[in-house]
């Protein structure tokens, strides 16, 4: 009888071993730090409005960055100087011209356009479409987005306006991108995320 026990005891130390192993696996997976997803390091913004009547018709404004992901924030350059009355789409090149040759962020926002969104803000009534003063203070407020996401969901990259038909000298144009991993949803806010860049350019209708 005791050799019995003894091999009953041999034949436990396996399955013994085994449970030990699989708690140690399983206490290393819930020990594995979550993906961390680092912030684009961008340089250079520029604002592209293209005249939907005439492509040669284009206006732009900068802000810079030098020193990239260091001390300084991006700066204005230019003011965003419009008509009266007419239609244009806006555009973005994003830079980070740190990098040699410079590093297109905007194609990477593009790529990534499940993790980004672009809100803007303006003074009220700039446009007559869209109407109001933008989507940064309130995410459902009228924008006129050319891009959606594969969830369809706005990105920004593209958008339409129509400026008033009254002139506006020293008004506002906000632009926010918001980097939004895995938290981007069709009830995303401005304040959903991280805050890429955030660039408040005086607006002069004319």
């Amino acid at each position: 009888m005791k050799t019995m026990k003894t091999i009953r005891q041999i034949g436990m130390l396996p399955v013994i071993a085994t449970a030990i192993l699989l708690t140690g696996c399983a206490k290393e997976e819930e020990e594995v730090p979550e993906e961390e997803h680092e912030m684009e390091v961008i340089t250079d913004v520029k604002l592209i409005f293209t005249n939907d009547n005439d492509s040669n018709d284009i206006v732009y404004a900068r802000a810079q960055d030098p020193d990239g992901d260091g001390v300084e924030d991006l700066k204005i350059l230019d003011s965003v100087n419009l008509d009266v009355s007419k239609s244009y789409t806006l555009t973005f090149e994003i830079m980070n011209n740190l990098e040699t040759p410079g590093e297109d962020i905007g194609l990477e926002i593009a790529d990534e356009d499940d993790e980004h969104q672009i809100f803007f803000s303006f003074s009220n009534d700039a446009f007559s479409d869209p109407l109001g003063n933008g989507n940064i203070d309130n995410a459902s407020d009228s924008i006129n987005y050319n891009d959606v996401d594969g969830n369809g969901n706005p990105v920004g990259l593209s958008t339409g306006w129509t400026t008033a038909s009254s002139t506006l000298t020293g008004g506002t144009f906000t632009v926010k991108l918001q980097h939004q991993p895995d938290v981007k949803t069709s009830t995303s806010t401005a304040n959903t995320g991280d805050t890429d860049f955030e660039l408040e350019f005086v607006l002069n209708i004319q």
